[in-house]
């Protein structure tokens, strides 16, 4: 029964969200409450518990979330992805347009968050569509294959950071397993995948033609690489130096601080301040003014992300988790297929990739206090999940439909379908890894 119960409080979750339409947030406090008094734990504790889910889980993610959206917001206005979108078309050229895109998407997705990406990136997949008379979708399939993976798989982006977050991994490695699997992922779904799309009919709207920036008013190649990487490059590099360093080395406790995510984030921002904002001429309170945007762009995120957290602490104070830990390791099933099975499930029923890992991940935090999975690999499993078919619940379905203005038929052949094909890829990416490792 008690199964039962964590099963009926989802279905519960998916209802709110997907019948009722209720905001997430709202749908998981809900949620949250049925699971406790369904589970057990004594009325006047399930708001005790409500609070330090929130609590913990936003206590490590909001810096992170908060520092990431601040400088993917200064890395789209500076004009900095534009120059690494002009650099990379200029490297690839013409007759690679679509593997061009696929690296503009990997390399500007990132440090920006999938809407900003999109809404960036996307005139200038038509400006190369109308220039040089190529299908739209054609060329826009693998940028937002690159974007949609950078999305769902690498932190700092809202849904893996969390799950590194709750699962105690290591947000390092996490992210250098993210990019070993993502290469694989994003080459199938995107270039290779494109080929089958040259026939959509596509006719983007000249509403959506951005206008592009003057030369002049770019920042240089390398400043825009170095401040839009900087993150990775610090995240990477101190996990490395700290695997190699041993613990009573002096400089080994200023490493773990500086390769601290939250740390990360902020000194890429500062550092991002003066190579993006005050080199390029911008005021001090312009700055902030983009800043203030930023946040109020992730609140609902960091909501949405704080009642995942509270569901996850109702179940672990009513004992479930152990009980649903016990039943699966009957389950003769691999740990990383069924974390990613679940989370698909729930992403298909839901919509939000967000929301599917992260209620996924309440459910099978067991496994990794048990040793029985790689977290890191767990982060990447679910991430994968996460993306499993969007369809007419997803907001990126329709936002896609809209941009590109392709009838609903041709979305799920070419949007739908890169999905499924980036989560199955995915998955099978991380149990070679696995294996491997």
């Amino acid at each position: 029964m008690t199964i039962l119960f964590v099963f009926v409080s989802i279905l519960v979750l998916i209802l709110l969200i997907t019948w009722l339409k209720l905001n997430p947030f709202l749908a998981f406090l809900i949620s949250s409450i049925l699971a406790g008094f369904l589970l057990g734990i004594p009325p006047e504790q399930i708001a005790g518990s409500i609070q330090k889910g929130i609590g913990g889980l936003l206590g490590d993610l909001v810096i992170v979330i908060v520092m990431g959206a601040m400088l993917g917001k200064l890395v789209a206005e500076s004009g900095a992805a534009q120059r690494i979108a002009d650099t990379l078309m200029s490297i690839f050229g013409v007759k690679n347009v679509t593997w061009a895109m696929m690296v503009t998407g990997l390399v500007v997705g990132i440090p920006l968050f999938y809407n900003v990406g999109f809404v960036l990136l996307v005139p200038l997949v038509f400006s190369v569509s109308y220039r040089y008379k190529l299908p739209a979708v054609y060329v826009g399939i693998p940028m937002l294959a690159a974007l949609s993976v950078t999305h769902g798989f690498l932190p700092p982006h809202p849904s893996p950071a969390a799950l590194v977050a709750q699962f105690g991994a290591n947000m390092g490695l996490t992210l250098a397993y993210g990019l070993i699997v993502v290469i694989p992922t994003i080459i199938i779904a995107g270039p290779l995948f494109a080929k089958f799309l040259k026939g959509i009919d596509s006719k983007p709207l000249q509403t959506f033609q951005a206008k592009q920036r003057e030369e002049a008013d770019l920042p240089g190649t390398f400043n825009s690489f170095f401040s839009a990487l900087f993150p990775v490059f610090l995240l990477v590099g101190t996990t490395v130096v700290s695997l190699q360093m041993s613990p009573d080395h002096v400089l080994f406790p200023y490493f773990k601080f500086v390769g601290d995510p939250g740390m990360v984030m902020l000194l890429s921002l500062l550092i991002a301040t003066f190579t993006l904002g005050v080199k390029m001429k911008f005021k001090i309170p312009q700055l902030m003014d983009l800043y203030v945007v930023a946040a109020k762009d992730v609140a609902m995120i960091l909501l949405i992300i704080a009642g995942a957290g509270a569901l996850k602490q109702v179940l672990m104070d009513s004992g479930v988790s152990q009980t649903i830990a016990d039943s699966l390791q009957g389950w003769d099933v691999h740990p990383l297929i069924l974390a990613w099975s679940i989370t698909a499930i729930i992403r298909v029923c839901v919509g939000s990739a967000t929301v599917a890992g992260l209620t996924t991940a309440g459910i099978i935090a067991p496994m990794v206090s048990g040793g029985n999975v790689d977290p890191n690999l767990l982060v990447l499993a679910i991430g994968a999940g996460s993306l499993m078919f969007s369809h007419f619940n997803d907001a990126g379905f329709w936002l896609y439909k809209e941009y590109f203005n392709v009838s609903v038929k041709d979305t799920i052949k070419s949007w739908s379908l890169m999905e499924t094909i980036v989560a199955v890829v995915g998955l099978g990416g991380v149990l070679i890894l696995d294996v491997i490792i």
